[in-house]
């Protein structure tokens, strides 16, 4: 499935004039109507995409270099606005919505010659774990097509897994990018909370939303993120970036501690997937790695605290959906008040309207405290947990996910169910540390996902620490 030579050859490829933007723009539009049948992408932007390819083919020839990224083709999650096409974020309410403006990582990434080519598949508004919440219709697995991609970037896994695109852009949110990357077996990197700006991606829940990439290869993650990354006026959350490259990797492990999570190894973590962690573990160890166990108390109650953060945010951001001033608008509505709840019947999908109702009560008088002021308290417990756990060891590791990926329909009819599949991955988002899977192995011809995560800011060190271990995977 994979085609594509690393993201930096392929930029010197072009900046070397040994290949051209335009050859990379086809090639990966090829890939997507070859692989069409999974049902990654949404919509393409092909003429916008050839005209720039065009441009920094143009730009070659005149001698210029055309950026880190010189005609690599990317593909961007649904929800990321961008020119060339509509935004949908896989939600009726927002269909033939065309964007006023670009995301600033998109626009960061365009800066250095990489070019869009198509928009993929999501849980509407980012909201689920399989893509099945999508309005339009259901990503199927690389792997296995009875079987889900993980959400909600599920498209954006698929399509690169599938090699419609050397990377693609996610976002994360409770484990919308490392999830998928566990269950269709690429790497998936969710950064610290405000490394990459979140300006022009459509928001779900402000206080943990994460920009990331998708990528065959840690490095190529690295280079992405590297280009992504740093402080940005239209984004007041946004952290000052590393003096040092992200690129600038140290794949030394030795004497390096890392701290196994005793609550992810123990019930409801599937066998096979924890001999293949296990083995992880044996890997880093036998290269001279320190181990130890680490316990973070309050970890069993991270999934209860985001299940009432996240949908009290839902709940507020998703307010601007009124049918008003853009998106989907009822015209059978004879008021104001008849438009309102016409357009937000229609437009917006089960899980939209379950989290919107979840997080509109926990934020209601008389449950406030009892509910989100207790979350938000609890969520505080977990920052200093993993504040101490980082003083006593480098890096913490994990599975993503206690099971490889399930089978579509399994466990739509059943919420608690599904959202106990982001376990794993809701905890870095709340406290906001950098986490990263990365493919560890197969159980049964599906891929498995380590989960690796540093302190806040230490994203450098966690992508080499990555990158060595995908190196000793090999």
């Amino acid at each position: 499935m994979d085609t594509w030579a690393p993201i930096a050859d392929i930029a010197a490829a072009v900046n070397d004039g040994k290949t051209t933007a335009s050859e990379n723009v086809e090639k990966a539009l090829q890939n997507i109507e070859d692989k069409a049948e999974f049902k990654a992408i949404i919509s393409l932007t092909a003429d916008r995409a050839r005209k720039r390819a065009k441009q920094i083919d143009e730009h070659v020839k005149s001698g210029k270099p055309a950026g880190r990224l010189a005609g690599v083709p990317f593909i961007a999650k649904d929800n990321f606005l961008t020119f060339g096409g509509e935004t949908t974020a896989a939600s009726n309410i927002l269909k033939g919505f065309n964007a006023p403006y670009q995301s600033t990582a998109v626009e960061n990434l365009e800066a250095e010659g990489a070019i869009c080519v198509a928009k993929a598949n999501l849980d509407a508004f980012a909201h689920g774990s399989s893509t099945e919440n999508s309005d339009f219709f259901t990503t199927l697995n690389p792997h296995d097509k009875t079987r889900v991609p993980g959400g909600s970037s599920g498209g954006s896994a698929a399509a690169v897994v599938l090699g419609m695109a050397p990377f693609a852009l996610g976002s994360d949110t409770g484990g919308s990018i490392r999830l998928p990357a566990s269950f269709t077996g690429c790497v998936g990197y969710k950064p610290t909370y405000g490394l990459v700006s979140r300006s022009g991606v459509v928001a779900m829940a402000s206080s943990l939303d994460c920009i990331g990439p998708f990528a065959r290869t840690v490095s190529d993650a690295a280079i992405v993120l590297d280009v992504m990354s740093g402080k940005d006026p239209l984004d007041s959350t946004t952290i000052e970036r590393s003096k040092n490259s992200y690129t600038d990797l140290e794949l030394d492990v030795e004497g390096k501690t890392i701290g196994i999570i005793k609550e992810y190894m123990g019930e409801g973590l599937e066998p096979e997937v924890r001999k293949l962690i296990d083995a992880g573990v044996e890997k880093l160890k036998n290269a001279g790695a320190v181990i130890k166990e680490v316990s973070l108390p309050s970890l069993p109650l991270a999934l209860a605290v985001y299940y009432i953060i996240c949908p009290a945010e839902v709940s507020s951001n998703l307010s601007r959906y009124d049918g008003q001033r853009f998106g989907y608008s009822d015209l059978d509505a004879k008021t104001l008040e008849e438009s309102y709840e016409m357009s937000r019947e229609k437009g917006f999908g089960r899980e939209a309207k379950r989290r919107i109702m979840i997080g509109t009560y926990v934020l209601s008088s008389g449950y406030y405290d009892a509910y989100y002021k207790k979350a938000q308290t609890v969520r505080t417990k977990l920052i200093n947990e993993f504040s101490a756990a980082f003083k006593e060891v480098d890096f913490l590791l994990g599975p993503t996910a206690p099971s490889t990926a399930f089978k579509i329909g399994e466990n739509v009819d059943d919420p608690l169910k599904m959202y106990l599949i982001d376990i794993m991955t809701v905890a870095a988002n709340l406290v906001g540390v950098p986490s990263i899977s990365v493919p560890c192995g197969m159980v049964e011809g599906l891929p498995v996902g380590l989960q690796l995560m540093a302190a806040q800011t230490c994203d450098r060190e966690l992508l080499s620490l990555a990158k060595a271990f995908e190196e000793l995977n090999v």
